[in-house]
């Protein structure tokens, strides 16, 4: 028998293969597989099942989920393959233009061309392409007390996730203020530092960048605040506040606006950020 004829008894007997199962094996439906959104006690019969509830109730590590033998239970490993490929997407992902559309967001760029140069080249998310430059001097709002950027950092998720309800509320509680903004601008593979020359460009007296957080195996979701007054070049970390932990499981997205809004006029008042304005205000951010 030659060759040929043995890769066409193969496919025939494949074929009859894949017609038994189309036949007598009802396809899954997509929402026929349901993972808890809530943590589950895997640990059965435990001797304090209430140290458990409290663990859990306190933090979403993966505690209590009980094991087979040495290895975790199935449902324990799917949901982890789960989030671990989330994380991934957040990361790899782009924010749809779509979405930049629906919410008005004018879209910039960094010189990190793609994602391996933003992962492996720190500073070309620092810096703006020559066109974003181009385009902030030729059309940014110059002058105003506050510039929001928009960036998907490393979690593009959380800006699709945040965004529509965060910076509605911010912009409000900055216009009951009385405070001049700039129209918000999203800066695509955009670091925390490229709000500095931003600043210099439009000659804003504090910027804020609402960006995308490493994403980990609890949320992809999570965002950041990250705000600085007068930024020049001697600025560094301490010069920067920053308010973390924003999802719907953390720091709800309004009541984040709500709360930022609050802190950038007494930044404003203040005229700092970062530790000096702790110090001025007395607080522990």
């Amino acid at each position: 028998m030659d060759i040929q004829e043995i890769v066409r008894k193969v496919v025939e007997e494949l074929s009859k293969e894949k017609k038994v199962i189309k036949e007598y094996v009802e396809p899954i439906k997509e929402d026929s597989i349901r993972f808890p959104e809530k943590q589950i006690k895997g640990v059965k019969e435990p001797h304090n099942a209430a140290s458990i509830d409290r663990a859990q109730s306190i933090t979403p590590a993966r505690i209590g989920i009980g094991r087979t033998g040495t290895r975790m239970q199935t449902t324990s490993y799917l949901q982890f393959l789960i989030d671990h490929a989330a994380a991934q997407d957040a990361i790899l992902k782009d924010v749809s233009d779509e979405f930049l559309q629906k919410i008005e967001l004018k879209k910039l760029e960094t010189k990190a061309k793609d994602m391996k140069t933003y992962l492996m080249d720190l500073d070309s998310g620092r810096k703006l392409s020559d066109e974003s430059v181009a385009w902030l001097k030729e059309n940014g709002d110059k002058n105003k007390d506050v510039q929001i950027i928009v960036c998907d950092g490393l979690s593009s998720s959380s800006i699709e996730a945040n965004i529509e309800d965060l910076l509605p509320a911010l912009m409000q509680g900055l216009q009951l203020k009385n405070i001049s903004t700039a129209k918000p601008i999203f800066i695509k593979r955009g670091r925390v530092w490229v709000q500095d020359e931003v600043a210099a460009i439009i000659n804003c007296s504090l910027v804020i960048s609402l960006i995308g957080e490493r994403p980990g195996l609890n949320t992809d979701e999570s965002l950041s605040a990250y705000m600085i007054y007068r930024p020049n070049e001697k600025s560094v970390e301490a010069d920067r506040t920053v308010i973390s932990n924003i999802h719907k499981e953390g720091l709800a997205p309004v009541e984040a606006g709500a709360h930022l809004s609050e802190l950038i006029e007494q930044m404003l008042r203040a005229e700092c950020t970062g530790i000096s304005f702790a110090r001025k205000s007395n607080i522990n951010l």
